[in-house]
């Protein structure tokens, strides 16, 4: 038999007092005693949302505090959202909210039934101390945490710090809806986050930029002055109601990011361990699942440092996801003028669906009413996906809004497209995508990649083009096919990617050329080459050369690539640009060598036939292209003739450090459209059709590109189709294919269900 354990819990938060209650209810021998430095109903905040989830696992492992919050909440359906004095209703979110306040006491009051100690008001001692005493440290002391801080070596934590203000306050009355509400004053765009939490009293968080806040004089006044003066702004929200404060103050949001969770017997729980923005409704729900999962690792494995590394392995994915989420949706907000332009249904679909975590069909289930009239604003012809209407493009129109995007294949021969380039891009022609684009076609020897890259610098090249291009418009008539013209710059002479990505080739390597003289890793890759002028004049027409023989072979579209850190993406980006000429320094230098290669190519290819430009929107990693950054290159481009902006990101240099998430990139793409009013294709781990519809319909981007969906799957568009029960123009079924236009079955589905259960 294990001995008891002694917990000490640092903070008497709602994730403190639950792991406490927890882990004494699973073993009443243990001695668990709470530390909170404040009073028992001080708190911050008014009221607490927690999602159906969390309470099935509370009422799971606690009945009692369920049962007590059951009485509780209040309980709702709809958001509204008012945009410029309309207000937009969506309905069957389902939402549970009760006073912070009010759950500390329920908490309270099971720990002292269970014999928990509390000693409010009273310091904790110092976490060695602790852990020398205890055999069990919980860390819940929130997103100061001093534990946190003791340890900061092991547990390495990350803290940012956003770009906006807000302060929580509280109205004493119910809102009837979780309601979000924008008022635009003469100092810039404010927002407030209502929801009811008890039947008299609702949660109202006003929020606002930095710059907002400041110019408003709000970083002058006290709590009073803050407290009155959002009154007035949201006067209509509120119906010129007062509001209140508790010790409230503005602030910043702080995301939390701890590389490790534990030390020896401490670990870190709720805000301590991490954060997730307001916005999602997260922070207690967080503290709750953690307590859960903590309280059963400990119960379930055979020591306590099992436990531990269980209770991080099973929450920290969670959270991973949950922090991503909340990203999305507090960068959202921090852009929330940019968006305000939209009609206000499609602005409204954008809000709901901000952090990814609500969906086109997901919504489409809660509110079908809401969400078909949004599609109608969108131009969706009755029983049509979004991602099944038309768009054009300059002189040419696409059927859908499905892209296959770029993908190097390295099988080519001496830069000839073969049979497998016939058979893989004629596959996804017949696939059903709207657009199928090329591998990047290289403009010269000296700009491939590797050894088996794709060129289109001699005529034998362009008869294999044409050879494809003819068998996409002959098959798979209404596909367009499109080429991506680029040049490897520094990052060329390497093996073929299953050989060793960016790896330089064992013998047989070319000179590469770039911006300035850096290798793309110092000791692996060779120094390139910087260009002088008549090394970029004869790239300059390399790439026109390459758009003529694109034009003779039929391509229907042609992309620059200015991304991935290639020659012209070297150039764009302060990271790789070093050069002390008209084409580095400032971003017009950096700007003006992929510009003139653009003009360029421009005149060369048909004036009736899109062009579009790939980009990189940012390096990720400090000192290199900032989102502001590739605005400025987006709309450079768009006023030079670019019909669309490819919005990608990273690849630039070897040391990045990319935020992968699903349609991590995206956000790029809706800030250069929302920004410019150019039309953008946003790319980046967007893999179901429903991600697809969800950010067509949101307005964040025109064409969804897809590459990994594509090689698991080449009919991905026609699936896509069939999956949703769509069988019009957007997405034909070729002829020979068209019997299995439908799902195969599977087996028996229809056999009777057991009616009896016989112990």
């Amino acid at each position: 038999m294990r001995r008891a354990l002694r917990v000490a819990v640092v903070g008497g938060g709602p994730g403190g007092l639950y792991a406490a209650a927890l882990l004494k209810r699973l073993d009443p021998a243990r001695e668990v005693t709470v530390w909170e430095r404040g009073a028992p109903d001080d708190t911050f905040g008014f009221g607490v949302v927690l999602s159906d989830e969390t309470l099935g696992g509370i009422q799971h492992a606690d009945p009692v505090v369920h049962r007590a919050l059951q009485d509780e909440f209040v309980r709702w359906d709809d958001i509204d959202i008012v945009h410029r004095g309309r207000t937009l209703t969506s309905g069957g979110h389902g939402f549970a909210a009760l006073g912070r306040r009010r759950l500390l006491e329920i908490l309270h009051a099971r720990c002292r039934s269970l014999g928990v100690g509390l000693r409010v008001r009273e310091e904790a001692r110092p976490a060695a101390e602790l852990a020398a005493a205890y055999d069990l440290v919980v860390a819940a002391d929130g997103v100061h945490s001093l534990t946190r801080a003791a340890y900061a070596d092991v547990f390495a934590p990350r803290v940012t710090t956003h770009r906006c203000r807000y302060i929580w306050l509280a109205a004493d009355f119910a809102f009837e809806a979780f309601r979000f509400e924008i008022a635009e004053t003469e100092h810039g765009v404010m927002q407030l986050h209502g929801y009811p939490y008890a039947k008299n009293a609702s949660t109202v968080i006003v929020e606002m930029r930095e710059e907002v806040w400041r110019a408003a004089g709000l970083d002058r006044c006290d709590e009073a002055q803050s407290t009155e003066r959002c009154a007035k702004y949201f006067a209509d929200a509120l119906g010129g109601r007062a509001l209140r404060g508790n010790n409230s103050s503005w602030t910043a949001f702080r995301t939390v990011v701890n590389d490790r969770w534990s030390h020896g017997n401490t670990v870190l729980l709720g805000d301590a361990a991490h954060t997730a923005h307001f916005s999602i409704g997260s922070g207690t729900k967080l503290a709750v699942e953690d307590a859960l999962a903590l309280a059963a690792c400990v119960d379930e494995q055979p020591d306590l440092p099992a436990a531990l590394a269980a209770y991080e392995a099973e929450r920290r994915p969670v959270v991973a996801s949950t922090q991503r989420a909340a990203a999305a949706s507090l960068r959202w907000f921090e852009d929330l003028a940019t968006y305000l332009d939209q009609p206000p249904r499609q602005f409204a679909f954008n809000l709901l669906t901000r952090s990814r975590r609500v969906t086109h069909d997901n919504l489409r289930l809660r509110d079908p009413g809401f969400t078909g009239a949004v599609e109608e604003d969108f131009g969706c012809p009755s029983g049509t996906p979004p991602m099944f209407t038309p768009f054009r493009l300059r002189g040419l129109t696409l059927r859908n809004r499905v892209v296959v995007s770029p993908m190097d294949m390295y099988s080519a021969v001496d830069g000839v497209p073969g049979d497998f380039h016939l058979v893989h891009l004629g596959a996804r022609a017949l696939g059903g995508a709207g657009l199928v684009m090329t591998e990047m076609v290289c403009v010269s020897p000296e700009g491939r990649i590797t050894p088996g890259c794709a060129g289109l610098y001699t005529a034998e090249q362009a008869a294999g083009w044409r050879r494809i291009t003819d068998f996409v418009h002959a098959q798979s008539p209404g596909t367009a096919v499109g080429v991506q013209l680029g040049h490897s710059g520094r990052k060329g002479s390497t093996r073929l990617m299953w050989e060793g990505i960016d790896q330089p080739l064992d013998d047989g390597n070319w000179p590469v050329a770039a911006a300035s003289a850096l290798p793309y890793r110092a000791g692996v890759n060779q120094v390139p080459r910087a260009l002088d002028a008549d090394g970029l004049a004869r790239i300059r027409e390399q790439f026109v050369s390459a758009a003529r023989r694109a034009a003779d072979c039929g391509f229907d579209l042609l992309e620059l690539h200015c991304a991935h850190g290639y020659l012209l993406s070297g150039f764009l980006s302060p990271l790789t640009n070093q050069r002390t000429d008209a084409y580095g320094g400032s971003l017009a230098g950096r700007l003006r060598f992929p510009l003139e290669v653009f003009d360029a190519v421009r005149d060369a290819w048909p004036r009736s036939r899109p062009m579009t430009v790939r980009i990189s929107a940012t390096d990720w990693r400090e000192g290199g292209t900032t989102v502001e950054d590739a605005v400025e290159i987006a709309r450079a481009f768009a006023e030079r003739g670019a019909d669309a902006i490819d919005v990608s990101t990273g690849q630039v240099v070897a040391d990045e450090a990319p935020e992968y998430g699903r349609s991590y990139q995206a956000p790029y793409a809706d800030r250069i459209r929302n920004a410019l009013g150019v039309p953008v294709v946003a790319v980046g781990a967007i893999s179901s059709w429903d991600d697809v519809n969800s950010l067509l319909l949101a307005g964040r981007a025109d064409l969804c590109a897809l590459a990994r969906p594509h090689l698991y799957d080449p009919q991905w568009t026609l699936h896509a189709a069939a999956e949703q029960g769509y069988a019009g123009p957007g997405a034909p079924w070729p002829l020979p294919y068209r019997a299995g236009s439908r799902t195969p079955p599977t087996g028996r589905t229809d056999a009777p269900k057991p009616r009896l259960s016989l112990g």
